[in-house]
């Protein structure tokens, strides 16, 4: 079995501005490296078992079908592995949460390609390009951005790569900095969403994704979770 970590970027200017990003390479912004920060000292605060084997997790029955979950914590052994988007928004998370960690950088990781729409936002590409604009929001799995990727190709490049590190890293937990838009592509993957349901899955600034692979199947343990900026501002997790 493995564990498979995803975290999404933190924030960038053109994040904090509604800008399309892709391909472009922005670094993270002041708030970006304080995320990032944050969710480095929530994993930390986890105890650590640096010796022993990856295991099943405990045992639990839900709807008759065994599924086997791990809330407690995501401990990183010297032997796990730790990948990154070779974008500097990806590679600058992943250094301030995996200090002193090896990192290795993958272009393959890197967000969608969306040509025209680059630096772009919203309201910029609906008075230039109000057609493709509208066929990227209804219908994202059949549209081609002018000088862009198709998401199905975006999803090809990263379901192809993340099979092979999987495929050679069992018994491993794996954590992955990458990019809203691969993250959203493994999880619609993994729940068997059609690709036109790519807008429905929600991805903040350093959202914390675990997904353990077991002999039944992927199981999603977490997605999506920000809990370590909302402790930080004080919002109480049972709202």
């Amino acid at each position: 079995m493995n564990r498979l970590i995803l975290i999404r970027h933190g924030e960038t200017d053109y994040n904090l501005q509604n800008r399309y990003c892709g391909f472009s390479n922005p670094p993270l912004n002041k708030n970006g490296l304080e995320q990032a920060e944050k969710l480095s000292t929530r994993l930390n605060n986890f105890e650590i078992d640096r010796t022993s084997p990856l295991r099943p997790f405990p045992k639990m029955y839900w709807g008759g079908l065994p599924c086997w979950v791990n809330v407690s914590g995501v401990p990183l052994r010297p032997r796990d592995k730790i990948y990154c988007s070779d974008l500097k928004r990806a590679h600058q998370t992943a250094e301030v949460i995996f200090k002193q960690r090896a990192i290795t950088k993958l272009a393959d990781f890197r967000e969608m390609n969306f040509g025209v729409f680059e630096g772009l936002n919203c309201e910029e590409i609906i008075e230039k390009y109000p057609k493709f604009y509208r066929d990227w929001i209804d219908n994202p799995r059949g549209v081609k951005i002018p000088q862009g990727e198709r998401l199905e190709d975006v999803a090809k490049r990263v379901k192809t790569k993340l099979s092979f590190i999987l495929s050679q890293n069992e018994g491993r937990i794996i954590a992955l900095v990458t990019h809203g838009g691969p993250i959203r592509l493994i999880l619609c993957q993994i729940l068997k969403y059609n690709l036109n349901k790519f807008w429905q899955i929600e991805q903040n600034n350093t959202a914390l994704n675990i997904i353990d692979y077991l002999e039944t199947g992927p199981v999603i343990v977490r997605m999506n979770d920000v809990s370590h900026l909302e402790e930080a501002a004080g919002v109480s997790m049972c709202q």
